[in-house]
């Protein structure tokens, strides 16, 4: 087996491409060992002294590490565990996975499904090439709640890709959206 590994905009995330399929569809999210439980995959990774967070995505893992710890160093445990675990023959996740958007009731559920469609089609996919994924979360008064994950979560540069990016593609196609702002 041969994982490919590529760098994310994001210095603390390291994005590992294991040439298989992680998760069926959507997406899981764990920044704790706790969080992992259901995740045999993560709870293996999170073994690796220095892991902070794990994001499963389709065909990809983002990792998050500690700041005392430098890749060099943490980088051969993570290949070693992800390779167990696919020897292991064990899913990645025995939970539910997240389906991304959070739903959204009333008299803007049509602008909320433009938001939706936008995110999926244009912003998404740009966001996993960097090993991270960007989902509905709400919207109200014209301010699209966004929620950032993997390696989109924490990262330098995430302020100016809401703001200069995803906001103003919002607000050129939707008139009623005026803000996007991050949710933890």
């Amino acid at each position: 087996m041969f994982i490919q590994t590529e760098s994310t905009p994001n210095p603390a995330t390291l994005k590992f491409l294991p040439g298989k399929t992680v998760l069926d569809a959507g997406t899981a999210d764990f920044t704790s060992v706790e969080a992992a439980g259901d995740s045999p995959l993560a709870g293996r990774i999170f073994a690796v002294d220095g892991v902070t967070g794990v994001f499963l995505a389709n065909d990809f893992v983002t990792v998050t590490k500690a700041e005392s710890v430098a890749w060099e160093h943490l980088k051969p445990s993570v290949l070693g565990a992800i390779m167990e675990h696919y020897q292991s023959g064990l899913p990645a996740i025995t939970g539910e996975t997240a389906s991304g958007h959070a739903s959204h009731e009333g008299p803007d559920s049509e602008i909320v499904g433009q938001i939706k469609e936008l995110l999926d089609t244009r912003v998404r996919p740009a966001v996993a090439q960097d090993g991270g994924d960007i989902t509905f979360h709400g919207f109200e008064r014209g301010v699209v709640y966004l929620h950032m994950q993997g390696a989109c979560a924490g990262c330098p540069s995430s302020t100016l890709t809401l703001k200069m990016g995803i906001e103003n593609l919002l607000r050129h196609y939707i008139p009623e959206v005026t803000e996007v702002r991050p949710v933890a």
